[in-house]
């Protein structure tokens, strides 16, 4: 049979893309084809109009919309989470079979849509029918996935600009590039690359707001959310401030969209009266009534990070560490790498010293490379514990460990979770405890071993990862171990084979 498919997850990053993989890999083992269209942060040439017509079923593994779903209007479909294919493909391919093999003869995406006597039905950004719980994470997920970008390209950026010119590169002003730019010059280049981040970094609390409001209200959402996001940093109301305007401006705009208005104002309440309407509002509440807790209240936050100090930074350090190996780039692993990427936000990467941030952000993007380098020196440790297929997977998890990709762990814990989350949440916790009291720091809040020359104490940095990767593997072989018997392990490998 043929299918076709779109893979998607919040971030855009790791599961994405994996999805796409395991899809594949499943339809070539069963004799299919199949496309996949990823829509992730890379992007990927869209599904054609001939694949689409030829395809027997379609299989959605999104957490998010898919764009122009209305392509496949009329085909037999499988609707599952991005994490499905990732643990079993298989089965996810099995179902779009059996949707094929039970759907009437169709007349095709456009024709299915005409024969209905309607358009094609509206895409949603969560699932149907989800509770209030998921569509609030599938809303968040959305801001954060499009706020990653400009904390990673901004955070490396002003990291790059003080190995380049030194830590006074922070008071620069833009006349000394604008004015002029000396090619030869280190602190010209300093200064370049720290406007440039400074630039980049400012995005961060409006983009988060605008892409809240826009999957709560699509895009009647985008102006009001991207100005509560504005008016957040102009009460200084930070990234508490961006999580709040976000949600009250895209209710705002939803509750617009909902009205029942004369005819002749429908066609302008999209592009003007929405925007207008929900952006004074979201503005009047930022500024008059939530602009000064929610300032003092993001105050108190950072003055309680700052105030951490020995036992204390290392429970956090503990704690984030643990979140970030539980799930696996899910909603806990993204609740401790935003807390991380907040505080880098609240101080500025461009500011002066070394502060407790910095050591959280070191914890945490040490903490998740933990878990694929753990598992992948347990494959080399003890081969024959693992299948043939988590051996060929344990070579990609150097990569995906090293470059701060958690993801790269999940093919080990779908196949056994009760061995392998017990053992990475043992891993990162340590590396998350010792990296906070190295006092290790980063400003960059992404890139993994790559942006070593970047980090506060690297010597230390690395120290604390390594001793974390050797306590998951130890962890994954002795839990492994347990009541397996030695019969057992060629039976394994041959069915592997």
């Amino acid at each position: 049979m043929r299918f076709v498919a779109v893979t998607s997850c919040p971030t855009g990053i790791a599961h994405t893309y994996m999805a796409a993989e395991a899809l594949e890999q499943a339809a070539a083992r069963a004799g299919h084809e199949i496309r996949v269209e990823t829509q992730g942060a890379a992007g990927s040439p869209p599904l054609s109009a001939e694949e689409v017509a030829a395809a027997d079923a379609v299989v959605f593994a999104a957490d998010l919309e898919v764009r122009d779903r209305d392509r496949f209007a009329g085909k037999p479909f499988v609707d599952v989470g991005v994490k499905a294919p990732i643990s079993d493909a298989d089965a996810v391919l099995e179902r779009a079979v059996a949707a094929a093999r039970e759907a009437p003869a169709s007349p095709g995406p456009a024709g299915a849509a005409e024969a209905a006597g309607a358009g094609p039905a509206p895409a949603t950004k969560v699932t149907s029918g989800a509770g209030a719980g998921t569509r609030v994470r599938q809303w968040l997920m959305t801001g954060v996935s499009y706020m990653i970008p400009f904390v990673a390209a901004g955070g490396i950026l002003i990291a790059l600009a003080f190995m380049v010119g030194g830590y006074g590169i922070a008071d620069a002003e833009p006349s000394e590039v604008v004015d002029g730019f000396d090619p030869l010059s280190a602190h010209a280049w300093g200064a370049l690359l720290f406007l440039t981040g400074s630039a980049v970094f400012g995005f961060l609390v409006p983009v988060l707001a605008g892409f809240i409001a826009y999957a709560i209200a699509d895009r009647p959402g985008l102006v009001p959310g991207f100005l509560g996001g504005a008016a957040a940093l102009t009460v200084e109301a930070g990234f508490l401030g961006g999580l709040v305007a976000g949600f009250l401006a895209g209710f705002v705009a939803l509750g617009l969209t909902r009205l029942k208005v004369p005819s002749a104002i429908r066609s302008i309440m999209p592009v003007v009266v929405t925007p207008l309407v929900a952006s004074f509002v979201t503005g009047l509440a930022m500024f008059v009534v939530l602009g000064r807790p929610l300032a003092a209240l993001m105050g108190a936050l950072t003055d309680w990070l700052g105030s951490l100090t020995g036992g204390s930074l290392l429970l956090l350090g503990a704690l984030l560490g643990a979140m970030m190996a539980f799930d696996m780039g899910g909603p806990l692993n993204k609740t401790a790498y935003t807390f991380a990427t907040a505080g880098l936000t609240a101080v500025g990467a461009g500011a002066s010293g070394d502060h407790v941030e910095f050591t959280v952000m070191a914890a945490v993007m040490a903490a998740g490379m933990v878990p694929p380098l753990g598992l992948a020196l347990a494959t080399v440790v003890r081969r024959r514990l693992f299948s043939r297929a988590e051996q060929e997977n344990g070579k990609a998890a150097w990569v995906l460990g090293a470059s701060f990709i958690t993801e790269g762990a999940i093919p080990f814990a779908a196949a056994d979770p009760l061995r392998v989350i017990p053992a990475i949440m043992a891993g990162s916790a340590v590396t998350g405890a010792l990296t906070a009291g190295f006092g290790a720091t980063l400003r960059a809040p992404h890139g993994g071993i790559w942006v070593t020359p970047l980090i506060g104490h690297p010597l230390l940095f690395l120290a604390a990862l390594a001793v974390g990767t050797a306590v998951t593997a130890g962890a994954v072989v002795v839990l492994k171990s347990i009541g397996r018997r030695p019969a057992e392990e060629p039976a394994a490998q041959a069915a592997a084979v």
